[in-house]
């Protein structure tokens, strides 16, 4: 068995947590699905496959914010 901790929760939170929990669903099972572990960029473009338009976004929008921290660093 899995080591686990008790927590505090209002009687808001849990009714909110309650509802999202299915049949056979426990309380650590809904929080999982609804707060993922972070992911690495690389991990989740793994994921999502080759995609140039997305790639050419990205680095637009890299390439614009550090053209905007160079005009801050100036003035």
């Amino acid at each position: 068995m899995m080591a686990t901790k008790d927590i505090a929760a209002t009687e808001e939170s849990y009714e909110r947590l309650r509802s999202r929990k299915g049949e056979n669903q426990s309380f650590s099972d809904v929080i999982l699905h609804n707060f993922p572990a972070k992911k690495k960029l690389s991990q989740i473009l793994a994921e999502i496959g080759r995609d140039d338009d997305l790639a050419d976004s990205i680095e637009a929008a890299s390439r614009e914010m550090r053209q905007s921290k160079m005009r801050d660093a100036e003035s």
